[in-house]
């Protein structure tokens, strides 16, 4: 059968990924791709050999363990075979009765396990920046009722104004899905850092008593898209509650620290807020894409994101309808392989994985400054490291990749050219990054 073969072929790239070189053999002008649609059908067989023969030239090792860019997980094996199946049974998990329950059960375990309020709602999206407009429309929904405005009936053209407050360091992410909300980039005070790329919390606290009485929303970040660091939870949430304001937090890895018990202390404070977004595809390695949005707020969530319609089959006394809390109608069943990667790792596993990969970070950034690397930042599983000046900088990064022992990526940080080395792959060791050094320190331009 088709699936046997692919199956193989697709275990025969998983049992090699760890020892091919990271970086791709071709780049994308090198590679042939068949370009021209035919008239005539191609049996399905062939085609299946002509996607490998033609995409593993250009394909990097993502899911390798010495792939460090972007803070990009590699799917667990739970997770892939979970995926899998649910792309099998072609399951549609926009509403609860085709499918069984599992997303229901694997939002209340995620909720469990990262420290956050058993009542919240949750959505399980495509990625961080969906799960941002999901909660963002949440926020949107609750600032604009309590000034006595109804935006899912009226818009956001004549509503009071927005203010929202976030660090200088957000994620891209967060300014995009205000556009894609109609609160628009303009509505953002950013709120300076400090030397590790958190916010600070008493310029947040200046900031909210110098308030006009606008509908507010603070966006916080947990983990620093470069260097890992973390608003000071506590702080920036008091303050937010006294002024009335909603706390939004951008979750994408960091707010996994909260799973282990030894690393939670990093992240205190975060289930103060009002809405959280993170992404399983990162560090718990689910396949792509999943996203993960949560509401402390349920009636706000379900007012901003519900829909009805007389054809679909919704029983309001029955169980969750994702289409009540999730953006998208028609969605692919990614709660099966959330909840399978979780029922395979457990609290324990979930916790050692976290463990593991921050102490990589750290063995990076200490065995990395032991051989030349300037280390400008290191939290959670993030580091960021340069070579001299920004020239060397990227050679550096440009030799590393084409070696293919690893693979980290560039930034740009306080103004200087880094290497940024994202540490999320379920299957990275010590030794992976004892290699991965030795690879960098030769190739140090």
């Amino acid at each position: 059968m088709l699936l046997h073969e692919v199956a193989d072929r697709a275990a025969d790239w998983l049992d090699a990924v760890g020892d091919r070189p990271v970086a791709p053999a071709s780049t994308p002008a090198e590679l042939r791709v068949t370009d021209t649609l035919g008239d005539d059908p191609v049996p399905v067989g062939e085609v299946v050999a002509e996607l490998v023969r033609e995409a593993t030239p250009g394909l990097t090792a993502i899911n390798s363990p010495r792939f460090f860019g972007f803070v990009m997980g590699g799917a667990h094996p739970s997770g892939i075979a979970a995926d899998w199946l649910a792309t099998a049974w072609d399951q549609n998990a926009g509403l609860a009765s085709p499918t069984p329950a599992f997303e229901e059960v694997a939002g209340r375990w995620l909720a469990e396990l990262l420290g956050l309020p058993a009542t919240a709602s949750f959505a399980l999206v495509t990625g961080c920046q969906m799960a941002h407009v999901t909660a963002l429309a949440a926020a949107r929904h609750r600032v604009l009722a309590d000034a006595g405005h109804d935006v899912e009936r009226d818009g956001v053209v004549g509503a009071p104004p927005i203010r929202v407050l976030a660090g200088e360091e957000r994620h891209v992410t967060v300014d995009r899905a205000l556009r894609l909300l109609g609160l628009g980039t303009g509505a953002v005070e950013p709120v300076a850092a400090d030397s590790r790329g958190a916010m600070r919390a008493d310029l947040l606290a200046g900031a909210l008593a110098s308030g006009d009485g606008r509908p507010t929303i603070v966006i916080a970040q947990v983990g620093n898209v470069n260097g890992g660091a973390t608003d000071p939870m506590q702080e920036v949430c008091a303050a937010a509650r006294a002024a009335g304001a909603w706390v939004h937090v951008d979750g994408a890895f960091g707010l996994w620290a909260a799973a282990s018990p030894s690393r939670r202390h990093l992240v205190r404070g975060v289930e103060l807020a009002d809405s959280w977004t993170t992404d399983a595809h990162k560090w718990l390695n689910v396949p792509y894409d999943c996203g993960i949005a949560f509401v402390r707020d349920r009636e706000a969530h379900r007012a901003a994101i519900s829909v009805t319609a007389a054809y679909l089959v919704q029983d309001t006394g029955g169980p969750r309808e994702p289409m009540d809390w999730t953006p998208e109608f028609s969605r692919r069943a990614r709660g099966i392989a959330v909840y399978a990667t979780l029922r395979a790792l457990g609290r324990q596993g979930v916790a050692e994985l976290v463990d593991r990969l921050c102490a990589c970070a750290e063995r990076f950034a200490r065995r990395l400054g032991d051989v030349g690397f300037e280390v400008l930042a290191q939290e959670h599983n993030q580091v960021l490291v340069a070579c001299g000046d920004d020239e060397a900088t990227d050679a550096t990064l440009a030799a590393v990749q084409a070696d293919g022992t690893c693979y980290p990526t560039g930034t740009t940080w306080r103004g200087r050219r880094c290497i940024r080395i994202s540490v999320c792959n379920w299957q990275t060791t010590p030794e992976d990054v004892d290699r991965s050094i030795a690879a960098m320190a030769a190739a140090q331009a």
